[in-house]
């Protein structure tokens, strides 16, 4: 089952000078996806898109079956852990708004809202926080809350941008296991620099720089690493996946 489908996909803040070029990916039910690639490449361009908060300039976008904006409501999204700056806002406050995109944001929070949003809390180990304000806690407690926060949405696709840049290696190794329980019941897309630590949990990498490209037996070192300066031994990790690149004569691998 395709949850997510992009076809020759531009998009980007300047149509002569765009962050992504003719990209296509898919992803089905139960996928989880590493993407790397260089600073800049596109990697958060490309979530963007997927949420509906930028509009491609050519191609087409489905999630669901539906315009993203329309599907929003299936989608967890993670960003980078927030900084560190005082955040007055409870724990469990920033949950509950993950409850609020599958029913409109002018409403009270209702009972199932709540308690939803304790099972989160408890699921990811962090209920003893709920009354806790988000600047009291480490970083691998926002990243945990943020985490709740997007499951409690109830998502069937869970977008996760660099969530493990600022926490440490201990703490990250169990990020990642628990992306591998979550994987289970939903797709997983993570960007990520830290491609070593992950590879053993994902079922497949892919590199963006401007192009998203194939990995696997369909392409070769010198290539990845000439186009795209994604050491060849990391993206080779996964198999053979549904993510594709043009070709400079214009085909696709």
């Amino acid at each position: 089952m395709v949850l997510l489908e992009l076809r020759n996909v531009t998009a980007g803040y300047n149509r002569d000078h765009p962050a992504i070029e003719n990209v296509d990916l898919s992803v089905e039910k139960n996928d989880f996806i590493a993407i790397i690639g260089p600073n800049g490449g596109g990697k958060t361009t490309l979530l963007k898109v997927v949420l509906g908060l930028l509009i491609p300039f050519t191609g087409t976008v489905k999630v669901f079956g539906k315009e993203p904006v329309h599907s929003r409501k299936n989608i967890g999204y993670v960003p980078q852990v927030i900084p560190s700056r005082v955040f007055p806002v409870s724990v469990l406050d920033v949950v509950l708004m993950g409850r609020l995109g599958s029913s409109g944001f002018f409403r009270r929070y209702t009972d199932r809202d709540r308690a939803i949003a304790v099972e989160k809390l408890e699921k990811l180990g962090v209920f003893n926080l709920a009354g806790k304000r988000m600047d009291q806690l480490s970083g691998g407690q926002k990243q945990r809350v943020l985490i709740a926060r997007a499951l409690a949405g109830e998502p069937k696709l869970l977008l996760l941008d660099e969530p493990v840049a600022s926490v440490d290696s201990e703490t990250q190794q169990s990020f990642y296991n628990l992306l591998a329980g979550l994987n289970s019941r939903m797709a997983v897309v993570l960007v990520t620099h830290d491609v070593g630590a992950v590879s053993s949990h994902v079922k497949s990498i892919a590199c963006i720089n401007r192009h998203l490209v194939s990995h696997g037996e369909t392409i070769s070192e010198k290539d990845v690493a000439r186009a795209y300066g994604c050491p060849f031994e990391l993206v080779a990790h996964g198999v053979p996946h549904r993510v594709l690149g043009a070709r400079k004569d214009g085909s696709h691998v």
